[in-house]
């Protein structure tokens, strides 16, 4: 490996090539584009794309694509070659200002919920300034946004750079009234930690439902499975520590801060982590990540698993989204603070944060609520369904002595007040971090626990920097037109802690006692993707976006009906690959053990005929019943798939949750049953003892 400094950021168009790379009145161009969100002009962009070209192909590339993130959850990609004809039998290799900042893909096939006409080819793309440039598979990459003919967002990226700038006016405003002038902006800060499982790929390549679902829909549960926990943290075998050399390479040339790299709590589940970024980098980069993560496993001959729960009975692969918010000075506005001042604005943000999350309970779970994530949540390894929040003891503490009105203690007896002038130092909590709970402060930001492992980050962090937004707005409202301001501090943030305690939490998350609890608080429960989606386009969601400029009343009704439309489609795959499974493989297989088996028996007893064969004659009654059971489920669940369904989205989405889904976990129940049952040789699938040791 090259060394890390001269590796690191090779393949990116930065800040520092263009630096060396363009004039000092191009640069500084982008830089005021980038900080005050000046328009470039044509003369600018054309020097930019000029240095691109010569850049890139410098570095091989031959071709150049606007990279942008549709509503898929992929990325997709449209690439031209540099070559520009010149005369009859020459060519150039041009790249112009226009080519940088605009293009014109084909948008038919892509998901659009409506905002255009399927008859309409054209999507526009929109170069995104803010991001760089980088080269990947001989083609110069230039991060966008992608929108319709009339200007309606297409994509992830262009929500989330809309609440970034939200978040960053509301938050100022706030920073204003503590007297704070130095801070032009205010950027959400995040490190999505992945999980992901490698399997061996002459295996994979056995499972068709792997192949055309991303998990496994049978599977006996195996011997030996996570139960003595030997495999968290433990010594990493020498070809998945080849495959973690070899992908933080290929990171660190697209200037990705893959920085930790360890086993998970399953068997052939691991985790990356990278360092902060802003949102915007960090989406593209864990877009990059998840794409280079599978081809980088292609090269070693294993298959890197996405999916949210892949194997049933085994903790299934979450994304951590570590989110904060710091300032332009270098400020996080989520650190305590060793001044009274800083600690004041501290507990303001906090307060906002925490009646945000109140207010938006749902929005939040719509945020994360993917079929696979269903399989995950609450399920004794992820957070439960319900949102809360954990503090931790100490900043609980704080937060009851300011409700009550009581004395906090720390280095000797003090009454917090939050009047700037008499707050006392705020200790940075050293509680043990809370794994049930799904937003988690752990001393400087809050960790969202809740989302997938395949899922893109741009969805929650638009929805958090939004709500952090609208509670910030309210805030500013209510404090600048204040007399004594930190009198209407201190009542702020009291009255917002009290009204809105219900949603913190510190306790375990799994027991059933908390579902109880949550209830008794009137906490949101919404247990699967089908229920979640219903409390997409309450008003007070539309109103938050609207309001906000995040989307349209028309944008967010396209995303919903997206949603409903991927969660039927996903279940409609997989209860279509059960039954091609069952009846071309499953019942043939076990049909013919059991025959296999008869013939045993048979000849058996032909040789003696008083010879016991009871034990045959019980497996081959069970293994009878286990498959007419199959066959009934498997009939059944063709039957739920031809079924009219209704019109309403909701309701088909509800029908495949609640009858589909249903009769996949009895077809499952029956087949898993017959594979415990029957000879390892005769099963036509490979076991999960096969799938989750299959590297050595």
């Amino acid at each position: 490996m090259e060394k890390v400094t001269e590796l690191f950021g090779s393949m990116v168009f930065n800040e520092e090539v263009m630096k060396q790379r363009l004039s000092t009145t191009c640069y500084k161009a982008w830089k005021k584009c980038v900080d005050e969100g000046t328009p470039l002009s044509l003369e600018t962009a054309h020097e930019m794309a000029a240095e691109m070209k010569n850049w890139a192909m410098d570095r091989g590339a031959t071709h150049f694509t606007h990279w942008f993130q549709p509503m898929t959850g992929v990325t997709a990609e449209k690439h031209d070659s540099f070559i520009t004809p010149e005369g009859s039998s020459q060519v150039l290799m041009g790249f112009s200002g226009k080519e940088l900042v605009r293009g014109e893909p084909d948008a038919s096939s892509f998901p659009s919920g409506g905002l255009r006409a399927t008859f309409e080819a054209r999507g526009y793309t929109a170069w995104d300034p803010t991001a760089f440039a980088f080269i990947k598979d001989g083609s110069l990459c230039i991060p966008t946004i992608f929108c319709s003919y009339s200007g309606q967002a297409l994509d992830k990226k262009t929500p989330l750079l809309r609440s970034m700038e939200e978040l960053s006016r509301q938050a100022v405003r706030v920073l204003r009234l503590f007297g704070d002038t130095d801070v032009k902006k205010v950027v959400s800060q995040v490190g999505p930690e992945q999980e992901y499982f490698l399997i061996d790929k002459d295996v994979y390549d056995k499972r068709e439902d792997l192949i055309l679902t991303g998990r496994t829909l049978f599977g006996a549960k195996p011997p030996k499975g996570q139960e003595l926990e030997d495999h968290y943290f433990g010594t990493i075998k020498p070809r998945v520590a080849a495959y973690m050399e070899d992908l933080d390479e290929e990171l660190w040339k697209l200037g990705i801060l893959s920085k930790t790299k360890h086993n998970e709590v399953a068997p052939a589940q691991h985790e990356a982590a990278p360092i902060y970024s802003d949102a915007n980098t960090a989406c593209d980069h864990n877009q990059l990540t998840m794409e280079i993560m599978k081809k980088v496993a292609g090269r070693h001959n294993m298959v890197c698993l996405l999916h949210e729960k892949p194997f049933a009975g085994v903790n299934g692969s979450g994304k951590h989204d570590n989110w904060s918010i710091s300032t332009d000075t270098g400020i996080n506005l989520f650190r305590p603070g060793s001044t009274p001042s800083q600690n004041a604005r501290f507990l303001l943000f906090l307060a906002a944060f925490i009646k945000g999350v109140d207010e938006y309970q749902d929005l939040l779970r719509c945020s994360v609520a993917t079929p696979g994530n269903d399989h995950r949540l609450g399920a004794q390894e992820a957070p439960p369904a319900i949102i809360s929040v954990f503090l931790g003891d100490e900043l609980t503490a704080i937060v009851d002595s300011i409700i009550n009105d009581t004395q906090y203690v720390e280095q000797g007896k003090k009454t917090l007040s939050i009047g700037v002038d008499s707050l006392p130092a705020i200790p940075q909590d050293t509680t043990d971090r809370n794994r049930t709970s799904p937003l988690a402060f752990t001393g400087n930001k809050f960790e969202f626990r809740m989302l997938g492992s395949s899922q893109s980050i741009s969805g929650p962090n638009t929805a958090l920097n939004t709500i952090m937004a609208e509670e910030l707005s309210q805030f500013a409202d209510e404090l600048e037109g204040a007399g004594d301001f930190p009198a209407a501090l201190h009542d702020l943030v009291k009255r917002v802690l009290t009204k809105h305690q219900r949603i913190i939490f510190n306790g375990n998350g799994y027991e059933d006692a908390w579902v109880e609890e949550a209830e008794k608080r009137g906490l949101s429960n919404l247990t699967c993707t089908a229920d979640a989606l219903k409390t997409y386009l309450q008003p007070k969601h539309i109103d938050l976006f609207c309001k906000h400029h995040i989307f349209t009343e028309e944008e967010l009704a396209a995303r919903n009906e997206i949603h409903l439309e991927n969660y039927c489609e996903v279940i409609g795959i997989e209860a279509r690959t059960m039954i091609d499974m069952v009846k071309k493989n499953i019942f043939p297989a076990v049909s013919k053990f059991s025959g296999d088996t008869a013939k045993a028996v048979a000849a058996k007893k032909s040789v003696l005929a008083d010879l016991d064969c009871s034990d045959e004659e019980a497996m081959l009654r069970k293994l009878s019943r286990l498959s007419a059971e199959m066959m009934r489920q498997a009939a059944a669940l063709e039957d739920a798939l031809a079924a009219p369904h209704s019109t309403d989205a909701y309701e088909t989405a509800h029908y495949y949750r609640y009858t589909v889904f249903e009769i996949m976990g009895k077809l499952r129940g029956a087949v898993d049953g017959l594979e415990a049952m029957t000879a390892s040789k005769a099963w036509p699938y490979p076991s999960y003892t096969e799938l989750l040791f299959s590297v050595k």
